[in-house]
């Protein structure tokens, strides 16, 4: 399908997908040196921390109500109250300034200059540049999380063998991402927000990720709901199509999306995916 670009340029982009293992791919996507504009505006909220608008307004709330189960998360699946974290694409650093509040050892990637700033200024936390990533110790964390990050990652696969390598025997790797196989994608089609071209470079379904997983040597432990995601990314989506939020109808778009998934978390309109060796 040709999705257009809604946040910041305006441009259409083809997406395509594999028929083996059916991860989406949006098409002539800009490289790493080229990409750093379509991120430049006030709208794309995980960089800019901005609270103008309804959506943003609501998307800072339910930010606030997840930190603290992500955390839990954590500590739940890795089996430890504290320990080493690397958190990758950590934005403006509301959840490494969460994990470091409860003793973990973060360190915080962030490849936005600007986003980086408004960490420290904001949540008083120092984030690394990303080009870090492949200087740090290899067996040291006990956690890596990426919370809608590896859909923004262009080298995916050395990535994930680079994942491998950081985590500890008993780590496990946190990945939270859009599903396109979800019923509010499948309603929107082309205006569905998540695709969010061409600054997502890669669109997952469950099967996806765990055959990139098994691919680099690790497996899939649990499939995680984020219920939250099908609200916003319903309001965001009927904007697009009709230049309005559509409070009502987008919530019962949310909620039937949701009612679906409650039977099958892996129709979930974002899921967390839990990795280990």
């Amino acid at each position: 399908m040709a999705v257009a670009d809604h946040t910041v340029s305006g441009e259409v982009f083809d997406i395509m997908e594999c028929a083996d293992c059916t991860a989406r791919f949006t098409q002539h996507v800009p490289d790493e040196q080229s990409i750093g504009p379509y991120y430049k505006s006030e709208n794309y909220i995980s960089h800019t921390n901005t609270s103008k608008g309804l959506v943003n307004r609501l998307y800072q709330w339910v930010r606030k109500r997840t930190l603290r189960r992500k955390r839990r998360l954590v500590e739940k699946m890795t089996g430890i109250k504290k320990g080493q974290l690397l958190d990758v694409g950590s934005g403006t650093g509301a959840f490494v300034k969460e994990m470091k509040a409860h003793e973990w050892q973060v360190t915080g990637l962030e490849p936005d200059g600007d986003a980086r700033t408004t960490a420290m200024s904001v949540n008083n936390v120092s984030l690394l540049p990303v080009g870090e990533f492949y200087s740090l110790p290899a067996g040291g964390f006990n956690a890596i999380t990426l919370w809608h990050v590896l859909e923004h990652v262009h080298e995916l696969n050395r990535y994930m063998e680079r994942f491998r390598e950081l985590l500890s025997e008993n780590g496990r790797l946190f990945i939270a991402v859009p599903n396109y196989t979800s019923a509010d994608a499948a309603i929107f089609r082309e205006y569905w927000a998540a695709y969010d071209v061409p600054r997502h470079l890669y669109h997952f379904s469950p099967v996806s990720v765990a055959k990139l997983a098994e691919k680099h040597g690790m497996r899939v432990y649990k499939y995680l709901p984020m219920w939250y995601d099908s609200f916003y990314i319903s309001m965001l989506s009927n904007k697009y199509r009709s230049g309005s939020i559509k409070l009502f109808s987008s919530f019962f778009t949310g909620l039937r999306s949701n009612m679906k998934a409650t039977g099958d978390i892996k129709k979930c309109s974002s899921v967390i995916y839990v990795i280990g060796k």
